[in-house]
């Protein structure tokens, strides 16, 4: 329940809509966009084919994925407009808002739009939808980047990469007027690190020692580094080999039992090691985080 959350930090929460009003927004988007998102979804990430009625109440739960495409899809609806340069995020529930964007630009209700992805995997899925795709190489100011995360904290600081994209979306995300961070209530917690492991691209060159290196950074104190094996996709050993990313490297997931006591001394300390070549930690990057649950959407941001 979203009234857990503390708001005793130096930011607000702001309730976008009041339950009666979400579940009619909810009930209308999936029964509008089911036959869309079934024709283009994974089957990792397939909406639950649960039907709703307009009369169904919001403490009957929605699932998972019917939260995460309430989130996608208002993201795009309330922060994309005609002419912009878009950031497209990935994972489970960025998968919404590219989705979404794909049926804007369809409609004609949004023209003239260029989306740079973060992953082959968006890339693929929006070339799909038809929407036109740059790079960072010419088109180095976006106006608005959009994607999920795996935990955020009270300051808005995440944990992102558990897909492995953890390299390009930072590096597009960074480049955005506004960061639009889009999860479920699950993600919400009191501190980063028990909740998901922090993920740490890294160079296959000598990557045992890098694991030890960061291992033994004193902000990390009581982690474990774990090399992810299998699919880079996932931080689940589903493999013998090692996972690859995009762009080549390896990860190493860092799984702690305590709350991370620093994010952003950590983040800086991990940053500025060599062999390392980016984390997961976004720290003071966070615009708004649209978030989906029992109560309704709510919507987090930093205070001025």
């Amino acid at each position: 329940n979203l009234s857990s959350f503390p708001t005793d930090h130096n930011s607000y929460v702001r309730k976008v809509h009041k339950p009666n009003n979400i579940m009619r927004f909810s009930t209308l988007l999936i029964a509008a966009s089911l036959s869309t998102a079934a024709a283009f979804t994974p089957t990792a990430f397939k909406p639950s084919s649960r039907s709703f009625s307009v009369t169904t109440s919001l403490n009957m739960a929605l699932s998972q994925d019917e939260l995460k495409k309430m989130v996608g899809y208002k993201s795009v609806d309330d922060y994309v407009k005609s002419g912009m340069v878009v950031g497209l995020g990935t994972g489970s529930t960025a998968y919404f808002a590219v989705e979404r964007l794909g049926q804007l630009l369809k409609s004609g209700e949004l023209e003239d739009i260029v989306a740079i992805p973060t992953s082959v995997r968006t890339k693929e899925q929006a070339e799909e939808l038809g929407i036109p795709l740059v790079t960072l190489d010419t088109h180095s100011k976006l106006d608005v980047a959009i994607d999920g995360a795996d935990e955020v904290d009270p300051d808005l600081n995440l944990v992102k990469g558990g897909g492995g994209a953890l390299l390009r979306e930072k590096m597009v995300e960074v480049c955005a007027d506004k960061f639009i961070v889009i999860v479920d209530e699950s993600k919400i917690c009191d501190g980063l690190g028990p909740g998901f492991p922090v993920p740490v691209e890294i160079t296959p060159f000598c990557h045992e020692h890098t694991l030890r290196t960061v291992g033994n950074l004193p902000s990390c104190a009581g982690c474990k580094p774990v090399l992810r094996m299998g699919s880079s996709a996932n931080n689940q050993v589903d493999g013998d080999e090692i996972a690859v990313t995009d762009n080549g490297n390896y990860i190493v997931d860092l799984h702690f039992e305590e709350p991370i006591k620093d994010a952003v001394k950590m983040a800086e300390q991990i940053k500025s090691t060599v062999g390392v070549v980016d984390h997961g930690l976004f720290c003071d990057m966070t615009t708004a985080v649209i978030i989906a649950g029992s109560d309704g959407i709510s919507v987090k941001e930093p205070s001025s």
